[in-house]
């Protein structure tokens, strides 16, 4: 069997242990919030035997053991269960929810890397100014918060120069001009420091491979200098860039959480808050698991890129 092969199905295998392991993380993670979600549905004047007869029909008075059975036994069957409060289906809800996440999520990382990987290399290669204005952009979009930079923007864009609407909401295939409208201040939001992140780990790892010596050797050549750079360099510098935009992939979809709260964006991030707020164990047990199957998702992803990018990878992982 062909190594490459033998590398993906082994990254595919161990795969099953981590989401199961994750699954029972956020099964009980959720379960030592404080607060009785009986209680917060019934209000403060509910009856113990009100609160009792509700628990049994939610059967939150099972042991947790049986709990976990019956609930990782409908995710397996693609059931979430349904709202303890609006006891609507949780696969409807997340359906709903799930493009907006994603949209906001994809849209901030392909900015990242458009804008992060063309100022990594030029902090690479230009001049002092250009080394000194992508580090000032890294040292800013890396210590300011989500929060507090979307706080700014609102302030600018909307308050002040009023371009853009504070918050909301349209999907794309209502209205596509007021879809970008919407999203535009939560993706520069989030965007910010994960383009800081890809500066910095382009410029460090095109710093690396330009110091080889087959770069000498090319210069000497009279090989150009752009297809040195592009050409030559950034392949070889391009395993460590794909790892660190798979790894800032997983922190964009906890930023997520941050952001559209902020925005009043009506994705999965803000139904989970909306949750915790609710003790409503179900949507927040169902809305954790899909996000975080999406970063385990993409975190095998970025492996199998990087081994095919980078094949040393995918050697070691078989010895």
């Amino acid at each position: 069997m062909n190594h490459r092969l033998r590398f993906v199905l082994r990254r595919l295998v161990l795969t099953i242990p981590v989401l199961l392991v994750m699954s029972v993380f956020i099964f009980l993670i959720i379960r030592l919030v404080p607060g009785d979600p009986v209680r917060t549905m019934l209000g403060f004047r509910a009856t113990p035997a009100a609160v009792t007869q509700v628990r049994a029909q939610l059967h939150l008075d099972d042991p947790l053991w049986a709990q976990y059975r019956d609930w990782i036994a409908g995710v397996l069957h693609g059931d979430f269960g349904e709202d303890f409060v609006s006891k609507a289906p949780l696969g409807e809800l997340l359906a709903q929810r799930i493009p907006v996440t994603l949209e906001l999520t994809l849209l901030s990382m392909i900015l990242a890397v458009v804008a992060g990987v063309p100022l990594g290399v030029r902090a690479a290669v230009g001049g002092r100014w250009a080394r000194r204005l992508t580090e000032g952009f890294v040292v800013f979009g890396v210590s300011v918060p989500d929060f507090w930079l979307g706080i700014m923007l609102v302030l600018l864009f909307a308050g002040t120069l009023t371009w853009l609407p504070p918050s909301g909401y349209i999907p794309f295939t209502d209205d596509p001009a007021g879809n970008l409208q919407y999203i535009l201040l939560p993706v520069l939001t989030l965007a910010a420091a994960e383009t800081a992140y890809i500066i910095r780990t382009t410029r460090g790892s095109m710093l690396g491979v330009l110091g080889r010596p087959f770069i000498v050797y090319l210069r000497a050549k009279g090989t150009r200098e752009r297809s040195i750079v592009y050409g030559h360099a950034l392949r070889n510098a391009a395993a460590p860039i794909a790892t660190v935009v798979g790894i800032q992939f997983g922190v964009l979809l906890g930023g997520a959480i941050v952001v559209e709260t902020l925005f009043a964006l009506p994705g999965v991030g803000r139904l989970i808050v909306t949750a915790i707020n609710q003790r409503n164990y179900p949507v927040v047990q169902a809305g954790l698991f899909v996000v975080a199957t999406l970063f385990i998702v993409v975190s095998l992803i970025t492996d199998l890129v990087v081994g095919f990018i980078d094949p040393r990878v995918s050697d070691r992982g078989q010895s």
